[in-house]
């Protein structure tokens, strides 16, 4: 006699697909400043677009009933869900891929990133793979990019800048120090960093601060001229 398996309770499926394996977040400065700038980058670019779910570091999942097929990428950027918070990524429950995927690589992980973990992406169909090297030590040239074509992944041709032009994302990315430089391929213009958006707006509140002063010591000239 057969019988229907009962669902998992979330406890059961937390236990099953666990949300964290132990291991730090990142290995070196390079790699966590990197990984945090790329990742509000892609959040602020896609602020507005509440079908679009950049997630960093969380375990995704793409085999139902198979916990050991799974990974964490970087960032991952995936299309068609919803925008919150997440435990884990499960493809069978989100009933989607990511479109797109980055690895910052290290000493300890540019040989992987650029061996199995791109043929895992390859397999697992993800349109676009992205591989940086913050401390330009491993991966020449520092950013190098894939996209899927067939079956396979081939590599993208840089521009004379040395950047790379994701058609998923809608934005051209170059190697800029440490980090990976945003900049929309619309506009033209680059997707600053928050700490240089609050730069910018110091600098223009002390402009504006310092054009009062003048206006108010031109008025007061005037009337001590009266």
């Amino acid at each position: 006699m057969s019988s229907i398996a009962k669902p998992l309770t979330e406890a059961e499926d937390d236990l099953l697909y666990p949300e964290s394996d132990g291991e730090p977040l990142a290995e070196t400065d390079w790699h966590i400043w990197a990984l945090i700038l790329l990742r509000e980058g892609l959040d602020d670019f896609f602020v507005d677009q509440s079908d679009v779910y950049v997630g960093s570091d969380l375990f995704f999942y793409y085999v139902k009933g198979d916990p050991r097929a799974s990974t964490a990428p970087d960032a991952m950027v995936v299309k068609g869900v919803a925008k919150h918070f997440r435990r884990t990524f499960k493809t069978w429950i989100e009933k989607a891929m990511p479109r797109v995927v980055f690895e910052i690589c290290s000493r300890k992980t540019w040989k992987r990133d650029l061996g199995e973990r791109r043929l895992l992406y390859e397999r697992l169909r993800v349109l676009e793979y992205f591989v940086f090297d913050p401390e330009t030590r491993y991966v020449k040239p520092p950013l190098r990019g894939f996209r899927l074509r067939g079956e396979k992944y081939q590599a993208l041709a840089t521009a004379a800048d040395g950047s790379l032009t994701s058609k998923e994302l809608g934005l051209r990315l170059g190697a800029e120090g440490h980090m990976v430089r945003l900049i929309d391929v619309r506009t033209g213009k680059p997707i600053l960093t928050r700490q240089e958006r609050a730069e910018r707006a110091e600098q223009r509140a002390q402009a504006l601060e310092a054009e009062l002063a003048r206006l108010r010591s031109e008025q007061g000239k005037r009337r001590g001229k009266k």
